[in-house]
């Protein structure tokens, strides 16, 4: 008798994050255990429809999210925090066929690329979710502590309002200090 192999699930991951000025990078890797009425790119979904989708994710998934501060993209790297990330995800859930939004792999094995996954693949699609709102409901706890920047309405990217606000306050706690504003003369 023949013995049959199982493929492995697939885990898509995405990150959020990436360029802003301040907050942390995230990244969430989905494994889904029930289909996901609604699932897409997170950036083509109203903030609404993501905080909606958001607990669904969560209850039918397994899922793993990684978030790496201000201060530590500064010391290692924007790429080696996402290379770490990724490897904390795999260490996390184990044995998949992992599918990364983008055209890089940051160097780690056993990982696929896919440009614009988080528009094609129902698992990219839910880790881009996880992970933009994990980021966004950060930058709202981060907006009350330092109301001066605005970080509520732009996220910590680099709006007009917000380098406006570097040039009047300077950077907090949770900017990134590697990430470079030409106005300020770094």
């Amino acid at each position: 008798m023949q013995k049959i192999s199982k493929k492995p699930p697939l885990c898509g991951i995405d990150e959020a994050g990436r360029g802003p000025l301040a907050g942390s990078l995230v990244i969430a890797g989905v494994v889904l255990l029930h289909p996901i009425e609604g699932l897409m790119d997170s950036k083509k979904l109203t903030e609404s429809k993501r905080e909606k989708l958001y607990p669904l994710i969560i209850e039918n998934t397994h899922y793993h999210i990684v978030s790496f501060l201000a201060s530590e993209v500064d010391e290692i790297g924007i790429s080696q925090c996402i290379a770490n990330g990724l490897l904390e995800i795999q260490n996390a859930l184990g044995e998949c066929d992992y599918l990364f939004d983008g055209n890089s792999t940051f160097g780690v094995e056993g990982i696929t690329t896919m440009v614009k996954a988080d528009t094609k693949v129902a698992e990219v699609s839910a880790a881009s979710i996880l992970a933009k709102v994990t980021h966004d409901r950060e930058m709202y706890v981060f907006a009350k502590k330092y109301p001066e920047y605005g970080f509520e309405r732009h996220k910590g990217y680099g709006t007009k309002a917000h380098v406006r606000a570097l040039e009047l306050y300077g950077r907090c706690e949770v900017h990134r200090y590697s990430f470079r504003v030409k106005s300020l003369d770094e």
